[in-house]
């Protein structure tokens, strides 16, 4: 068997990508960065465990993508650009035909984002994964949850529902046509970080979030943050169509694991959104607008009628 030294030669030693800004990679004690003048420094970590994240026989290509694509989903909520990350992960074994085809799906999504693994830790036990992405921001530009204002619009990137129906069919809780379960498994396991809309929203958004707990619960999490409240209409919310309305909204509500952007912008920047929009070739929706207090969400129907909003994923929710 392989020793941990020639696991991470083998498998995850790769030349750095990131210039005169990665001093030093993987091979020594520590990494040497340099983060540009007058940026800072945002950093992202996210684990992932089997049979709680993802299931034993997840294709290990498309799990290492979603490892690195969740944090690079975290950075884009930010506006950061992701620059560095570090990979900590713990086998049950060294299945080199594993760790081949994981380490592929990894870096064909840090070489399109000019991503350095720089670092990180391997060891023996039940499969688990934790990435760190460290990216950088202009400092006074970063997008953070507590800037939405009433008056703002409130956004939100490409669709929504589709991880939580594939998640739901993986679970024979849900019938999806082959097509239709075809777009939800693609978006379940290889999730697309919304890296450029994000770079590209520092001026134009007054806050942001990514869809990983269910959009209900994380546009919560900004109405906390900037002490607001919100109305939303449900069916401008574009999300994944099954045939099966009652699946649908608890999909696009409550399913998570979409990492689509939901953010807020001043209505002036409408025309500019639009546009960028056009340019990224990626849907941007307006769904609703964020209101003055009380701190809470309001969902209405097609009818104006009030929804239920139910709650996003919690970790701890099933915890005895």
């Amino acid at each position: 068997m392989a020793s941990e030294f020639e696991l991470i030669r083998r498998f995850f030693d790769r030349p750095v990508q990131g210039g005169a800004r990665t001093l030093l990679g993987v091979g020594d004690d520590a990494a040497l960065l340099r983060v540009d003048p007058g940026m800072a420094l945002v950093v992202s970590t996210d684990m992932l465990l089997v049979d709680r994240h993802f299931s034993r026989d997840a294709p290990p290509r498309a799990l290492g993508h979603k490892a690195l694509a969740v944090n690079l989903s975290d950075l884009a909520a930010m506006g950061a650009t992701p620059r560095w990350a570090t990979l900590s992960i713990a086998l049950p074994a060294a299945d080199e035909a594993w760790l081949t085809e994981f380490a592929e799906g990894l870096f064909a999504l840090a070489r399109r984002f000019e991503v350095d693994l720089v670092g990180g830790d391997t060891t023996r036990g039940p499969l688990a994964i934790s990435v760190t992405v460290l990216g950088e921001v202009p400092e006074a530009y970063a997008l953070l949850r507590g800037g939405a204002r009433p008056g703002d619009d409130i956004w939100v990137s490409g669709m929504v529902g589709a991880a939580g129906a594939a998640l739901a069919a993986s679970q024979n809780r849900a019938r999806l046509e082959p097509q239709t379960a075809s777009i939800a498994r693609g978006r379940l396991e290889m999730p697309e970080p919304r890296v450029a809309l994000g770079e590209r929203l520092r001026g134009l958004a007054s806050a942001a979030i990514d869809v990983s707990d269910g959009f209900a619960a994380d546009l919560g999490h900004v109405l906390e943050r900037s002490e607001v409240g919100a109305v939303v209409h449900y069916e401008s919310l574009p999300r994944l169509r099954t045939g099966d309305a009652e699946l649908d909204a608890r999909c696009a509500l409550a399913g998570g694991d979409d990492y689509e952007l939901v953010f807020t912008a001043g209505q002036e920047a409408r025309g500019a959104l639009e546009a960028l929009a056009c340019e990224l070739a990626l849907p941007l929706t307006r769904i609703g607008a964020i209101q003055a207090r009380p701190v809470r969400l309001v969902l209405l129907d097609a009818g104006g009628l009030e929804m239920a909003a139910p709650a996003g994923y919690d970790h701890f929710a099933d915890a005895s």
